[in-house]
């Protein structure tokens, strides 16, 4: 599964943003490198950021982690204004690993996470990851093993879902900041896992 597996065409939406970028780049308006920094702060540096401050806080401060779990909503609002949409945050456990989809359209946490990649909202893996979601993970890079239950939840409009991934293993007494580095988008939405200390200093 990757970012050019679609099998859905642009939606009229997307072809009047594309046509509109087109006509104000055309006529000197809009720099198109610094429109590509702008989409890409909002889906990869802010936007994720913002989970994974609550996902390294989770890991760092078990009472923080209990009171997530326990009501997600007042806790995520702390740090960020998601009103309009309950949240509720699903553990990964050695036992059962969550991962989310929107299987009508694309409903996700992007005041968690950003702007949700493009192979969350095509159709491929909308209908799949319900279907055959070991053999989806898969295909992402992920192997679950066959002793650890898959649960697939379904977002929709009233209701998003944010995975708290597994603590990777070596970052005992990490600082915070530090744990903040290792926490990935795809492992909050389930289709990946969190990068080890040495695969954070690699990147």
């Amino acid at each position: 599964m990757s970012d050019q597996n679609h099998t859905d065409p642009p939606s009229d939406f997307a072809l009047r943003v594309r046509a509109l970028e087109t006509l104000l780049s055309e006529r000197g308006l809009v720099d198109p490198a610094a429109l590509d920094e702008l989409i890409d702060i909002a889906e990869a540096r802010i936007g994720p950021r913002t989970g994974a401050k609550i996902v390294a806080r989770a890991w760092a401060d078990p009472d923080y982690k209990r009171r997530l779990l326990e009501n997600a909503q007042e806790v995520t609002e702390e740090l960020v204004d998601i009103t309009g949409a309950n949240v509720i945050v699903l553990e990964n456990t050695p036992d059962v690993h969550n991962v989310i989809v929107c299987t009508l359209c694309s409903c996700y946490p992007f005041r968690l996470l950003g702007m949700s990649p493009g192979w969350y909202k095509s159709y491929a893996y909308r209908s799949r990851v319900v279907r055959e979601p070991r053999k989806v993970l898969a295909e992402f890079g992920l192997t679950v093993p066959t002793s650890t239950e898959v649960r697939v939840w379904d977002s929709n409009a009233e209701l998003r879902y944010l995975v708290l991934p597994m603590r990777p293993e070596g970052t005992e007494g990490m600082a915070e900041t530090d744990l903040e580095k290792l926490v990935t988008r795809n492992s909050m939405i389930g289709t990946g896992r969190p990068l080890t200390p040495g695969e954070a200093e690699a990147t």
